[in-house]
């Protein structure tokens, strides 16, 4: 801080600024060397309209009258004076911690975690629910509703089981930014798949591969192809990826082969690298000059196709056992079973009672032993070609 400050001649006397007046004066009080005048720093931030106590001599011209304070008093004035007012706005300006400002980004900050933590919460219900398999949704997922469906009980339950998250979710939440409705559990599981196929591709990189495809509606009636990617790994292990389940109209081997096309190109794929194809004996798709198989061979030679050997047994089991008299019988006699057994559920249960007996005495003369997984009560399956 100046220690010397210039001196005017007023009169007969030489007078200047006195340091005293920080003292006095303080927060406001601000001289210039270079123009050799005090100003008042409140009133310079914070000018009022109207002009009292000398506003313009304390904020633009500057005040250089040594001779006398008496100004200062009267520019400082009373209790609601202008000056007064700009002292109280700059001392809030000051205090950071009690701005708008800072209370605006508090706020945001909080709705930020909030939200970061209701998704979370939600992400993790959702991954639960596809890895076991589950619905989502249920028949009445209103308020009171006794069961609102697997999603919304078991982010519910998550709730109930920790504090933090029950404050955000549910009913603590938003109304706009609940993040429960179909939409968005579709956005986020679309999210997971995409993020399972990327981790899929980054394992596959650049490497060679095999390509498994089978067809079969599902339960609404549509015809859907699975499409699976063998591959050796980079640990040097033979694995077998699922890629996706892609929805055709038609089975045509033109239809299977524009959208396998379609899915390699969403994800990168060649069928430059290709080096096997393994599919069931359907013509559609190892027809030896219109099936899936040969369109792929014309633009890939090295393509090489091997029928599925899960279909190749059973397509031999099958045979044999229509060929054999005692087999077609059991199977004839198997289905009658099954018939008559699942028509009642007083048969099932003494099926059941009866066959917890069989097992119950031959574990005590030792004739079958008790292991985890093993003799395990199920219910009785209809005898097919695939069985």
């Amino acid at each position: 801080m100046l220690q010397d400050f210039p001196q005017t001649l007023f009169g007969d006397k030489q007078r200047r600024f006195n340091k005293a007046w920080y003292n006095q004066y303080p927060y406001w009080l601000e001289y210039s060397i270079q123009k050799d005048a005090a100003y008042c720093l409140c009133c310079y931030l914070f000018k009022a309209e109207n002009r009292e106590g000398g506003g313009d001599a304390f904020t633009s011209v500057g005040f250089k009258n040594w001779k006398s304070k008496k100004s200062l008093d009267e520019h400082v004035g009373g209790l609601n004076s202008a000056h007064n007012v700009a002292v109280s706005k700059c001392q809030n300006l000051m205090k950071q911690e009690q701005s708008i400002q800072t209370v605006l980004e508090g706020q945001s900050k909080r709705s930020q975690n909030a939200y970061r933590l209701r998704l979370t919460a939600t992400v993790d219900c959702i991954r639960f629910i596809l890895r076991q398999g589950l619905a989502f949704r249920g028949n009445d997922e209103s308020e009171g509703s006794s069961n609102r469906g697997n999603f919304l009980e078991l982010l519910r339950f998550l709730a109930d089981h920790n504090v933090m998250i029950e404050g955000v979710v549910l009913q603590n939440a938003p109304s706009n930014m609940k993040l429960v409705a179909p939409e968005i559990q579709k956005d986020i599981i679309a999210a997971d798949a995409a993020e399972t196929t990327n981790k899929i591709m980054e394992e596959l990189g650049d490497e060679l591969f095999s390509l498994l495809v089978d067809e079969s509606h599902d339960v609404s009636g549509k015809e859907q192809m699975a499409v699976i990617l063998r591959f050796v790994n980079k640990q040097g292990s033979i694995v077998e990826r699922f890629l996706a389940v892609v929805h055709v109209k038609e089975t045509t081997s033109l239809s299977l082969k524009a959208a396998l096309e379609e899915l390699f190109c969403n994800h990168k794929l060649s069928f430059s690298r290709l080096r096997g194809q393994g599919y069931d004996g359907a013509s559609n798709m190892q027809g030896e000059f219109n099936g899936l198989k040969a369109l792929i061979l014309k633009e890939n030679s090295s393509g090489y196709y091997v029928h599925c050997f899960a279909h190749q047994l059973q397509l031999v089991l099958v045979a044999v056992a229509e060929k054999h008299k005692r087999n077609a019988t059991l199977f004839n006699t198997l289905a009658t079973a099954q018939n008559t057994v699942a028509a009642s559920c007083q048969r099932r249960d003494k099926l059941r009672d009866e066959r917890a007996t069989e097992v119950k005495k031959a574990l005590v003369e030792g004739d079958i032993s008790s292991r985890m997984g093993l003799h395990q009560e199920v219910s009785l399956a209809r005898a097919g070609n695939t069985r």
